[in-house]
């Protein structure tokens, strides 16, 4: 069965026609072709498909995306405005090596955003708490957390 939603992505307000079995991340890659949306495992266990939903993450891969109508989604893409201008997480992950092959980075950018948003000056535990729904194969996470207190410390700096 089909139905259609409204719902706004990155700020901008979309009309998508979906499969009432269809989840959020499937609607993001195939329907608006947003393809920052990795999905990994498909059962929300790795993080990759981590989306923010009405300014908190979740697991795209285990939402229905008619449960998005009416909501707002964040995307990786959403967060900068051009690939000269990223945001501070972006910025600290590419300057301190955070990222490997990248499959996982887009969730781990956003678990991080949410972090950020939340507590502007987290320890290195909460920062390890706060991505702990995020797997990463490549990097063994050091850098990632390294990256996380680098962009903290650049967003106060800029606040």
């Amino acid at each position: 069965m089909k139905k259609s939603i409204e719902v706004t992505v990155n700020g901008k307000s979309q009309s998508v026609e979906v499969d009432t079995r269809m989840v959020l991340a499937d609607m993001l890659r195939e329907n608006l072709r947003l393809t920052g949306t990795h999905i990994g495992c498909g059962t929300g266990s790795c993080g990759a498909c981590t989306v923010m939903l009405d300014g908190r993450t979740v697991k795209s891969c285990s939402v229905l995306a008619a449960d998005a109508d009416g909501r707002s989604v964040q995307t990786v893409e959403g967060l900068s405005t051009s690939a000269v201008s990223l945001h501070p997480v972006q910025e600290a992950m590419v300057e301190n090596q955070g990222l490997q092959c990248g499959y996982c980075t887009p969730g781990m950018v956003l678990s991080a955003v949410e972090l950020l948003n939340k507590n502007p000056d987290p320890t290195e535990d909460e920062i390890r708490h706060g991505i702990a729904g995020n797997l990463c194969r490549c990097t063994g996470y050091h850098f990632v957390v390294t990256s996380i207190q680098a962009a903290a410390k650049s967003m106060k700096e800029g606040a």
